[in-house]
Order: structure tokens, then C-alpha cells, then sequence
């Protein structure tokens, strides 16, 4: 359907929305020009998405309850929209830059995001959400600080660092998207990238000469300096571990946790981490980070491996030898869900408010709403390769839900998603989740393919109450954890496996129920929960 006869209307009632959210709290300002550079982050010049010609994208730097505005200019030659993920749009979800939020920017065109980062606090990243774009940059980091007057749970570090990590391939993202077009695997990736950049030479023979790879100083001396981690990767979990230091957990995706040190940790596809590192080494030489390949066969992905240089400003000399070793678990399949299950949210801690985190009691809300989503391998579906959630591929509307909602466009998608998995044949369909406004929503995301799936929600963050091998039923609610489950947006649902979340759904809007691996994403595993004030 045309929009342009909706969109001056939609844009006067944007503004009217706008100027009256937003009074009196801060603002701060960027502008985004999205533009293709040449890169060659693992030795082969190639096209790379970069926002005012750097690749990654700038980190955005903001305060609990900011109004942030992002002027975007699309210097592409293919459509655009920037999703701000986690960020959890407090009743502006027509700004969350996703096909069934927002009409797509067009080339040549821009647009100017502004939302409220209202009653939020942590680690978060930006990403290009259409046509595969992510698979070629356009990401970059989003900061979002305590106010002044509310005290963070560990002192204040003596740097704030963002590490982008993930997956990466040669091929252009054009590329990538027709081999998943004709129904092909996108194969082993090329490597993973540290902060735009390729790996350090730890290795002659895997690791030609001649990369560009990240540098990372630090001060001796007992210094902590705070490191954002993200996976903003393709398909691919990386362990993450940094050579003869620990890693503090500190925060995930806006939540204080339970501070526990870990000599690695297992970040999967579209997740985020808070660490505190610790400067308490001798610095007799520069010391490796590592973000190498997951739930692989090792020996065949020696090369998926991303290495970059930690380095002391007193350091004696470069980096040498093998890297530090990841997890030993390769007939383990429990060690990574245990991990997972040992982080915990810190109910003492206050977050973007001066109350405690776990003055929400969400173990004791009842349950007003259950789903049990459930993934598998590809199927054909009308001659064509596709990926499905309860035997449903979803196909984004021409029309935006949010845009259909307000302008009262009947027939753009069907609100009939069923709560168990559909037992005949699967089918392409614009179906979306009804949510009850202030419903107590539980999800089971149960994994029936053979690879790790990693789920995000848009517009909350949602309660990890449990995870275990095999096929959830009624009996698996006596193993979920009412106390002190992390909160968060993104959660990975392990092969052969299910995951159990609870939401609260108080956020009004379109809210967009993704797998974060872009392959399967993109052939259609994904759906929106719209969620509408009766009154």
C-alpha cells in the first residue's frame, strides 16, 4: 500500500506525541550518515556499512531518562532502518527501526529518531535491521548511564570500554542474503571480528600477515575499567576470555547482576555484558583477548577465531604462544547452560530507580497468558527454503502494524498467532501474538533444530526463569527461578532445548519476538506481540 498519504498526518501526530513525552529531561544529539566504505578487516578489500565513515559505528553515550535524537541520513543504495536493540521504547514503538514499526528509509532520504531511554540503565548496541545489512557493519555501541543520584553497585571504573564481537564474512551481505534466497547455507564464516578489526598474528599459519587488529591500553596498578561486550555477529556463539585475568559480571542488557568472576563466558548472538577488569598483572607482555567459535568442531573452525591485544601501558613486550584455552566441554553439553544458569540478577542493587531491582517480585505475579514457541530446521514452504516459529514464517507487511494500527488499514496482518505450535503443515503468514495490556506473559522458546538459537523481545526486558535439556512440559515449572532470574531482552535456547521466560507486559505498542541469528531471522523465524491500552 502507498503511504504517503498517511505519513504527513502520522508525522504531525508524532510530533504532538513528541513535544508533550519529553519535556524537561535532557537531551543529546547525533547524526548518522550510513554510508558503504572499503574495508578489508580480514585481509580482502570488500563493502562494509559505515555510519560517518567508520566502521564499527559510533558508541552512543546516554543518561537514564534522556531524550535521544538521531538524525539518520541513508547513503546506501538499498533501503535502511536502525533498531536500537533492548532499547526498550517506553510507549514510542514506532521508533524501534523495524519493518513492522517503521516505514523504511529510503535512499537519499533521511529520518530522525527520537525516543526516551525512560526508567533504563546498561549495555545495548544499534544494528541496521533490513536486507541482511548487519552481516556488513552498520553497529556500533548504546550506553545508557545511572543519574547522579543513584549509586552504581561497584565503584566507578577507571575506564568504560565497548568491544563489538561477531562472526564475519568475505562475501557482501548482497551476497550472503542470494545464497540464503536460493536455499543454501551460508557455510563456515571467514572469521570474527574484534571492534571492526581482524585478528592479532598469534598464529603464522592460521593468521596471515598484514591484519589490522584492536589494541586495547590499559594503566597497571590495580586499575578496573568497565568492557561492554557484544555479540553483534551473524549465527555464530563465541566464548569470550581475556589471557591471565578474570572477568567480573557486572550487568547484562540493563540488569545489575550477581557479581561473579568467570575466566570466560559463553556470549551468544545478539547478547550484551558488563565486566569489570581488574589491572592486577606483572605485564610481562601484552596479553590476548579472544572471542573464538562455539559448539564447533573445533579443528575445522581454528580460524573462526577473533584476537585482539590487551596492553598495559608498562608492558615488557608483545604477546606470544598459544591462546588461553577455551571450555573443555566438547562432551559437556551442560557446561554452558550451567553458566548461564549461574547468572543471576542482583535484587539489592538499584537500577535506573532508587528501589532495589527485586522489589519487582515477579515469582509471585500470576500467569495470565502462555505461549510455547517452537523452532526447527528449515522447511519448503511454497517451493522456497524457510524458517518458521510454531510451524508459522512469518512475511513482513508492506504496510507497518504500528502505521496499520493508527490509521485503521484493515487486513495487513492477522491477530490469531497460536499459543502451541500449529500441527499441520507449515505456512507463511503475517500472524501476530495478541498481548493483553498489564498480562502476565509466560513464554516457552523450545529449539528443535540442532544449533543454538538466541530470542530477543523488543520493548521489555523479560525474566530468565529457567532453561533444561529435552521437551518442556506442565512439570518443568517446579525448576524455574522465582527469586533471582536475570532480567534482560535476549536469551539463547540451547539445541534439543527449552527456555522459559515471564513478561510483564505494561509497554504499550508492536513489539517484535526475533531469533537473533540473522540466517534464520531473515527465511522468517520471528513474530510481534501487539500489545494495545484498552482504554
Amino acid at each position: 500500500m502507498a503511504l504517503s498519504k498517511f505519513l504527513g498526518l502520522f508525522l504531525i501526530h508524532i510530533a504532538l506525541l513528541s513535544s508533550s513525552c519529553f519535556a524537561a529531561d535532557p537531551f543529546v544529539f547525533y547524526d548518522f550518515e550510513v554510508s558503504y566504505i572499503t574495508a578489508s578487516p580480514l585481509g580482502v578489500p570488500q563493502q562494509v556499512i559505515a555510519i560517518n565513515n567508520k566502521f564499527p559505528g559510533p558508541t552512543i553515550n546516554s543518561t537514564t531518562n534522556n531524550n535521544v535524537v538521531i538524525n539518520v541520513r541513508n547513503k546506501l543504495d538499498e533501503s535502511l532502518l536502525l533498531h536500537w536493540s533492548g532499547i526498550q521504547q517506553r510507549r514510542s514503538s514506532w521508533q524501534d527501526g523495524l519493518p513492522g514499526t517503521n516505514c523504511p528509509i529510503p535512499p537519499k532520504w533521511n529520518w530522525t529518531y527520537q525516543f526516551q531511554v525512560k526508567d533504563q540503565i546498561g549495555s545495548f548496541f544499534y544494528f541496521p535491521s533490513l536486507h541482511f545489512q548487519r552481516a556488513a557493519g552498520g553497529f556500533g555501541g548504546f550506553i545508557i548511564n545511572n543519574r547522579d543520584i543513584i549509586p552504581i553497585p561497584f565503584g566507578s571504573p577507571d575506564g568504560d570500554i565497548t568491544i563489538l564481537i561477531g562472526d564475519w564474512y568475505t562475501r557482501n551481505h548482497t551476497a550472503l542474503r542470494k545464497a540464503l534466497d536460493a536455499g543454501k547455507d551460508l557455510g563456515m564464516p571467514d572469521g570474527v571480528l574484534i571492534n571492526g578489526k581482524g585478528p592479532y598474528r598469534y598464529n603464522d599459519t592460521l593468521v596471515p600477515d598484514g591484519i589490522d587488529y584492536e589494541t586495547i591500553d590499559v594503566h597497571p596498578g590495580g586499575k578496573t575499567y568497565r568492557l561492554r561486550v557484544h555479540n553483534v555477529g551473524i549465527s555464530t556463539s563465541l566464548n569470550f576470555r581475556i589471557q591471565s585475568h578474570n572477568l567480573l559480571l557486572a550487568e547484562t542488557e540493563g540488569s545489575y547482576t550477581v557479581q561473579q568472576n568467570y575466566t570466560s563466558l559463553d556470549i551468544h548472538v545478539g547478547q550484551s555484558y558488563s565486566f569489570l577488569l581488574t589491572t592486577d598483572q606483572n605485564a610481562s607482555s601484552d596479553y590476548y583477548i579472544v572471542a573464538s567459535a562455539r559448539f564447533v568442531n573445533e579443528s575445522q573452525w581454528k580460524r573462526v577465531t577473533g584476537v585482539a591485544i590487551l596492553r598495559y601501558s608498562n608492558s615488557k613486550g608483545k604477546a606470544a604462544g598459544p591462546l588461553p584455552d577455551p571450555p573443555q566441554d566438547e562432551y559437556d553439553k551442560t557446561f554452558s547452560m550451567n553458566q548461564a544458569r549461574s547468572i543471576r540478577w542482583n535484587v539489592s542493587a538499584s537500577g535506573a530507580r532508587p528501589n532495589p531491582q527485586g522489589s519487582f517480585r515477579y515469582g509471585s505475579i500470576n500467569v495470565t497468558e502462555i505461549f510455547v514457541l517452537k523452532n526447527k530446521p528449515p522447511v519448503t514452504i511454497d517451493g522456497k527454503r524457510r524458517t518458521t516459529l510454531s510451524g508459522i514464517s512469518f512475511v513482513n507487511p508492506a504496510t507497518p502494524i504500528r502505521l496499520a494500527d493508527q490509521f485503521k488499514v484493515k487486513g495487513v496482518y492477522k491477530l490469531d498467532f497460536p499459543s502451541r505450535p500449529l500441527t499441520g503443515p507449515p505456512k507463511m503468514e503475517t500472524s501476530v501474538i495478541n498481548g493483553t495490556f498489564r498480562g502476565f506473559m509466560e513464554v516457552i522458546l523450545q529449539n528443535n533444530d540442532t544449533k543454538v538459537q538466541t530470542y530477543h523481545l523488543s520493548g521489555y526486558a523479560f525474566f530468565v526463569v529457567g532453561m533444561d535439556y529435552g521437551e518442556w512440559s506442565e512439570n518443568s515449572r517446579g525448576t524455574y527461578n522465582k527469586w533471582d532470574g536475570i532480567a534482560r531482552s535476549t536469551t539463547q535456547v540451547y539445541p534439543g532445548a527449552w527456555t522459559a521466560i515471564l513478561i510483564s507486559l505494561d509497554n504499550v505498542g508492536v513489539w517484535n519476538l526475533r531469533t537473533e541469528n540473522l540466517d534464520s531471522w531473515y527465511l522468517g523465524q520471528e513474530t510481534y506481540i501487539r500489545v494495545v491500552n484498552p482504554e
